[in-house]
């Protein structure tokens, strides 16, 4: 099967329940993994080239269920990057500082410096999903004209989505390449993984009862995942929707996804200084002729 990104792209309406949880990609699990590797190698490169051209930074942001596969899909499509090129931020519930700050705050100080990638596991679209899902969680914000859950209306989602529209379309006109990855797992899969975890006694500790809590309400998250990216698919910051049952094929998937973005753009390293390149050879004799031990 042939990649591209545009097979996963979200340009139209995205419907969650007519989008495929699992695809067929004709590839052994090792052709798979070896192919993730390549992929790896090549993002790794190319980061290098942003760092020298020093103008472009990219923003990742993996969202997904629980158990869809996020923290197993960084490890593996960035672990070929140069230590200093990529930083992998997990956004968990907010702390007392971050409330007092607005929701987009913690996410800003998190953007990408220029030539780097940063990766977001989860992201500030948490509020927009979890959030809608538990409004009680809004009342933390300390909003005004939030004094209960009632006072939130659906007016109030709408000016989160352009909020975010908004935080997006700037970041991406000052040089920062946004990419969104929705990792679409199936509600049976998502139950065969928790089983595992329960299998083995040293995989308990990844379990939580909250995470059957919140399978309770699949209904709810697959209706607001599905609104958020239809609200939220931009020309500049776009969403992927990833077949997400099998794991390998999901690590593909993006890494490819990524690297046929970043393929449109020329990362051209910086010119060599002419003095530099005029002495070049006067340079390299001094070095060479250098004896070993010299203070």
């Amino acid at each position: 099967m042939s990649i591209t990104t545009d097979d996963f792209k979200i340009t139209g309406t995205f419907s969650i329940e007519n989008t495929p949880t699992n695809i067929e990609l004709e590839l052994t699990a090792k052709k798979k993994v070896k192919k993730i590797e390549k992929t790896s190698v090549k993002l790794g490169k190319l980061q290098d080239k942003m760092y020298a051209n020093n103008r472009y930074g990219v923003l990742i942001c993996i969202q997904g269920m629980d158990t869809s596969g996020k923290d197993s899909l960084i490890r593996e499509v960035f672990k070929n990057f140069n230590a200093r090129g990529v930083v992998v931020h997990s956004f968990k519930t907010p702390t007392p500082n971050e409330l007092d700050h607005d929701y987009l705050w913690r996410h800003y100080i998190a953007l990408p410096e220029r030539g780097k990638f940063s990766v977001f596991n989860r992201s500030h679209y948490e509020n927009v999903l979890v959030t809608r899902v538990h409004p009680e969680y809004l009342l933390n914000e300390n909003l005004p004209g939030i004094e209960k859950v009632k006072d939130i209306t659906e007016g109030f989602w709408e000016e989160r989505f352009k909020q975010i529209n908004s935080f997006e379309k700037h970041i991406a006109q000052n040089g920062t390449i946004v990419l969104k990855f929705f990792l679409h797992l199936s509600k049976e899969e998502q139950r065969q993984r928790l089983l595992r975890r329960l299998e083995k006694e040293e995989r308990y500790w990844k379990f939580s009862a909250g995470d059957l809590d919140e399978r309770d309400l699949w209904g709810k998250y697959q209706k607001y995942y599905e609104e958020a990216i239809n609200k939220t698919s931009t020309n500049h910051a776009p969403w992927y929707a990833i077949p997400a049952d099998d794991k390998e094929t999901a690590r593909l998937l993006v890494a490819k996804a990524i690297l046929n973005e970043l393929k449109k753009y020329d990362f051209q390293e910086p010119e060599v200084n002419e003095d530099v390149l005029d002495n070049i050879a006067l340079y390299r004799v001094k070095l060479l002729n250098e004896k070993p031990g010299n203070k």
